[in-house]
């Protein structure tokens, strides 16, 4: 069944009148999104120290949030997960994501790089590939004097950051210069053609419909040849072998289930060792809802604890 919680959070903003995503402009939605953020997510836990930073990219800086975590860190080289917001390649930026990125810090004892990559439409495919693979690349190259470990970066994110986690990972294995540890994909895109059964089973009055994926998909892909290519849909890249472990969630209410669970299915299937796990009860974008959703808080824990199993000492 839909969580009661979900189900009461839907009935909520049903009764409020409050618009869909894509009846707004990008502008619009991406401050009703940051704006409404305090109505489900939690206080912002503390953490040892934040940093704004520039990474370097070939079309210019890209700001990065950098996270350390709780803990008797000092002088310590920590772990790091480089960390794709989600937003559909059009919404969503560093402080809509902050309360995750500070919980995934503390709890996985980690240091966490939150990445603000161009969106659409401004910036249209595939410049979040770019920003996401340049902004990683800084980061494993600055590591030492950011007093991170290189040797154990892992990359992750949530829906379109759980698809550039997916790309960036594949990215790095076929280049061979940015070794990858560990992959978080929560309830990633993996397919553009959006032709799975959840996509009709779930398109509807559950906060992720088919309009508002069709309004994220044609603001940040111009051009339908580029659902074919695998920096947009990585479930179609032709070799998934040699990848990094990864554990892939997903939620039983959403219209990307079902693309989560064939990434899950075709990693494991091309021999690399992934994990999945389906929150049943739950809607998309349920992680960053702990305020409202309990089974939120439960999530990361999983999360947290994959990665403290993934990003240990050798």
């Amino acid at each position: 069944m839909l969580h009661p919680q979900a189900r009461a959070l839907l009935d909520f903003i049903e009764a409020r009148g409050i618009p869909p995503t894509h009846t707004l402009s990008p502008a619009e939605a991406r401050a009703f999104y940051r704006d409404r953020r305090t109505a489900t997510q939690p206080e912002a836990p503390r953490v040892a120290e934040v940093s704004e930073l520039k990474a370097e990219g070939p079309h210019g800086t890209i700001p990065v949030r950098l996270y350390r975590p709780m803990g008797p860190t000092a002088g310590a080289a920590l772990p790091v997960l480089v960390y794709f917001h989600g937003g559909g390649w059009v919404i969503g930026d560093l402080d809509t994501h902050d309360v995750l990125c500070r919980s995934l810090a503390n709890g996985a004892g980690c240091a966490v790089a939150s990445i603000d990559y161009r969106m659409g439409p401004e910036h249209r495919f595939p410049a979040a590939v770019d920003d996401v693979l340049a902004a990683t690349r800084w980061m494993h190259r600055e590591a030492a004097s950011l007093g991170l470990d290189a040797a154990r970066l892992a990359v992750g994110g949530d829906s379109a950051g759980g698809n550039l986690a997916a790309v960036a990972a594949i990215a790095a294995r076929d280049a061979g210069d940015l070794p990858i540890a560990f992959q978080l994909l929560i309830y990633p895109a993996t397919d553009q053609r959006r032709g799975h059964p959840s996509h009709h089973a779930n398109g509807q009055g559950l906060l992720l419909t088919r309009d508002t994926m069709a309004y994220f998909h044609d603001h940040y892909i111009d051009d339908p040849r580029h659902d074919l290519d695998w920096r947009a849909s990585p479930l179609l890249h032709a070799d998934l072998s040699g990848l990094p472990p990864a554990l892939v969630l997903t939620a039983g209410y959403d219209p990307l289930r079902d693309e989560g669970m064939a990434y899950a299915d075709a990693l494991t299937a091309a021999g690399n060792r992934a994990a999945y796990v389906c929150f049943e009860r739950q809607i998309h974008g349920f992680i960053t809802m702990g305020k409202v959703l309990d089974e939120a808080d439960t999530a990361i824990a999983l999360c947290c604890a994959e990665l403290r199993r993934a990003l240990a000492p050798a």
